[in-house]
């Protein structure tokens, strides 16, 4: 027999991402979806990965600096690391109501176009004249 008795040692947390039962389902809930369509990086000329509707999920608390390793980091695992890709809007929007989250959607940015020719890099109307 143990000598801590039939029904053993009960450990209660005082940290609050150790909450217990329903505390952590309500908190499980409360996710924040965001639907969005990216825009074309900075980094390149394309337009790869822009074709797709985005479903992800918003952080609750904002992400910190570790004192030790000065890395970011943050409180919850669904924010930023869980990306669920759809074809069109209707298909991401259907998805979160069919699994009860709640979501923002997010408007499709259209960029203007911008025409450009190379010609007028030589042209005499520049701001700057074109030198060596």
């Amino acid at each position: 027999a143990s000598g801590l008795g039939p029904e053993g040692r009960k450990f209660e947390s005082c940290r609050p991402d150790h909450a217990a039962g329903n505390e952590a389902k309500e908190r499980e809930t409360q996710m924040f979806a965001r639907i969005y369509k990216p825009s074309k990086t900075a980094m390149q000329s394309g337009k790869a990965k822009t074709a797709r509707w985005v479903l992800e999920f918003e952080a609750e608390t904002a992400r910190r600096l570790d004192p030790l390793m000065g890395w970011t980091s943050g409180d919850e695992m669904t924010s930023g690391q869980v990306r669920i890709n759809f074809d069109t809007r209707e298909e991401a929007v259907a998805y979160a109501e069919r699994c009860g989250l709640p979501f923002r959607l997010d408007p499709e940015h259209q960029p203007k176009a911008q025409p450009k020719a190379y010609s007028d890099n030589f042209s005499f109307r520049r701001r700057k004249p074109w030198t060596h």
